[in-house]
């Protein structure tokens, strides 16, 4: 579990990392470099699951040895069905990192919902619907691993 105690905000008891793969954890269907050893350390802490339309077909084999839960989504409302996961996991204990539009409804129903923005860029949509935006995730996944930076950001 990660807990996050902001002054002002609700204690967030997070038990569960909800990843978008494409865009966020994967460029072009490859592994971002840097990804799996923070993934690694994170799932001593937290649940990890990681929801893809695994455009490229390399997410089975790319996520093979990363202690995760991998859900394949083929339906065309993406946006509708990440929301739902979230919700089957209680919104309050997820934290879910994304950068696409078919994200910002699962950002938005996390307890934590962090945007990421790297090559692929990100949706307007979804950064409307983040609690947090990072520039890569390799600096989202560092703020998991130390939440006093979370506090720093997100405090009022």
């Amino acid at each position: 579990m990660i807990t996050i105690e902001t002054p002002g905000i609700k204690k967030l008891e997070a038990e569960h990392l909800v990843l978008d793969y494409n865009g966020t954890l994967a460029i072009d269907g490859k592994l971002i470099p840097g990804i799996r050893p923070l993934l690694e350390k994170l799932s001593n802490q937290i649940k990890i699951h990681i929801l893809t339309a695994d455009t490229f077909g390399t997410s089975k084999q790319e996520l093979a040895e990363i202690n995760c839960e991998l859900e394949i989504i083929h339906d065309e409302m993406q946006d509708v069905h990440k929301e739902i996961y979230v919700d089957h996991l209680e919104r309050e204990k997820v934290i879910a990192i994304g950068n696409g539009a078919n994200d910002a409804l699962m950002l938005a129903a996390a307890g934590l919902g962090i945007l990421v923005i790297q090559k692929e860029g990100a949706s307007v949509k979804a950064l409307m619907n983040a609690d947090i935006v990072c520039n890569t995730i390799v600096d989202a996944l560092e703020l998991l691993t130390n939440p006093l930076r979370i506090v720093a950001t997100l405090r009022k």
